[in-house]
């Protein structure tokens, strides 16, 4: 896991409260790479923060935890669609959040704040909708199964928990979800949330 800061006390921070926790392996910002997390700190999301969101999950292959003090709306779909699986509000960064986010990503999990997931939803919701009326919409093939899958993680259920509400084992669960993102070229559950909603699905 490497910190990317704009400034050197937010990443000493950062850094002071990660290094506490022994699952979690730090490492310099320059060793980012396939399989490991970049969180990255920022006060708002500009253009050169979106670049360097792109190259970090798009170019070097890690899982991104966005740390922001404030998100835009239409910059929110941008942050999904880079790739961005865990967003943490600043003010709401406590070792303790931190820890969350950066353990969710390494899993491949989604992990946004409450009042994000529903601007999300109400976004996508609101872009289907212009779209729906457009002859030769492309259909995403998602299964039943799938978008029961993908309604629970959507309400913030964990995989033990989806299992348990569909009755079917973890590893189907993972099953589901590992299919679903590589048949349609998905990051993580996050983006696979964005992909429903915007294709009708929940």
């Amino acid at each position: 896991m490497a910190v990317h800061a704009p400034d050197p006390i937010s990443r000493e921070g950062a850094l002071s409260q990660l290094r506490r926790h022994p699952e979690i392996e730090v490492r310099e910002e320059s060793e980012t790479g396939p399989g490991t997390v970049a969180l990255l700190i920022s006060d708002s999301l500009d253009e050169p923060e979106l670049t360097r969101l792109r190259r970090v999950v798009r170019s070097e292959g890690a899982r991104a935890v966005l740390v922001v003090g404030a998100l835009r709306e239409t910059e929110l779909l941008d942050v999904i669609e880079c790739g961005v699986g865990a967003i943490v509000w600043r003010h709401e960064a406590t070792e303790l959040r931190l820890v969350q986010a950066v353990l969710a990503a390494a899993r491949g999990d989604g992990d946004l704040p409450a009042d994000l997931l529903g601007r999300l939803i109400n976004q996508v919701g609101t872009l289907h909708r212009s779209a729906a009326g457009r002859p030769g919409a492309p259909a995403s093939g998602l299964s039943a199964r799938e978008v029961d899958v993908l309604r629970l993680v959507a309400e913030g259920l964990d995989t033990a928990e989806i299992a348990s509400k569909l009755s079917y084992s973890e590893r189907t669960v993972k099953n589901v979800m590992h299919g679903l993102t590589t048949r349609l070229h998905l990051r993580n559950r996050a983006h696979a949330v964005a992909h429903a909603l915007r294709e009708g699905y929940i």
